[in-house]
């Protein structure tokens, strides 16, 4: 048995043993993880460059795109590179740092889902007080809030975590380090207080989720009152991308965590991991630029200047 001051790297669940899956699944996850940077950077470029985009909506949009791209980078790159390299280990620092960097753009991105929330609740339901409420220093504010709650979730969880001594082995059943698996590894009673402190973190993320629904419900209302059809149709073109992007965040986030011991084998494990890590930051930019005409509107023309440059 070892414990945590002799575990100087920890082992990665791989997807494969043969090495033509390996390779198969280092193609398929480039593919991905480009297309992440590919969408999320397109997005991020179109909001800098457009005045038009230099708005409360699209300013938390960009926030997203920018907690996407951290999010993504920190688990893909290296599950990459093991499967390249036909390689499993990661550091003990650098499995922290993992740990660390993917629960604060997780926790921070909730965060930032949910003041999104808010952000079109008051544009639809309270029109008039949208510039009072939502002023260029309001939004800062909130936008720095939700990177500050990810960054305090971060330091505690991670602080917790690697308190505790490990005496279980050091292979991990994920393909990243994830804290349920980690704690699997713990021989300490003392890991009751890293499942509190997951307890208090499912609490406050249920209670975000709750300030969404409540928004929503609030926002249908008003818009299902509003005279004309366009009217509504553009009201809910407004809302549908990130109700679908709340739906896909939470959803796959509390199969992976919430799931009954009895459904928890490495295989599953993998894809759900894959679902809620992976899958949203990738797709989360085409959801956005397929409902919003603003946003394709701002990337013809990002695009047409590029060639025109080229030219």
């Amino acid at each position: 048995m070892s414990n945590s001051s002799s575990i100087t790297q920890f082992l990665l669940l791989a997807f494969a043993d043969r090495r033509e899956l390996q390779l198969l699944h280092f193609w398929l996850f480039l593919d991905i993880y480009l297309a992440a940077l590919l969408g999320n950077g397109l997005i991020i470029t179109a909001i800098v460059c457009d005045h038009h985009l230099h708005t409360p909506m699209y300013f938390f949009l960009l926030n997203l795109s920018l907690l996407d791209l951290g999010s993504i980078s920190t688990t893909l790159p290296k599950a990459m590179a093991n499967s390249l390299w036909d390689n499993r280990g990661i550091s003990y620092p650098g499995c922290a740092a993992q740990i660390f960097l993917f629960i604060f753009f997780i926790s921070a991105e909730f965060s930032l889902l949910t003041i999104m929330a808010y952000d079109r609740y008051v544009a639809i339901c309270q029109p008039l007080h949208y510039g009072t409420l939502l002023g260029s220093r309001a939004c800062v504010h909130m936008a720095a809030a939700a990177w500050g709650t990810g960054l305090l979730s971060s330091l505690l969880q991670t602080a917790n975590t690697f308190s505790l001594p490990f005496c279980q082995g050091n292979a991990v059943d994920q393909f990243f380090c994830e804290i349920p698996q980690i704690l699997k590894l713990s021989c300490s009673d003392s890991y009751l207080r890293e499942v509190g402190l997951l307890v208090v973190s499912a609490c406050l993320a249920f209670g975000c989720f709750v300030f969404i629904l409540l928004s929503y419900v609030q926002i249908f209302r008003a818009v299902l009152r509003i005279p004309s059809e366009q009217g509504q149709h553009k009201a809910f073109s407004t809302c549908l991308p990130h109700l679908i992007v709340v739906s896909l965040f939470i959803s796959t986030g509390m199969f992976a965590y919430l799931k009954p011991p009895s459904m928890s084998f490495p295989s599953l494990n993998l894809v759900i991991a894959v679902l809620y890590s992976v899958v949203p930051p990738a797709v989360n930019p085409l959801i956005y630029s397929i409902r919003n005409q603003e946003i394709k509107d701002a990337l013809k023309k990002l695009i047409q200047s590029f060639v025109c440059q080229q030219e």
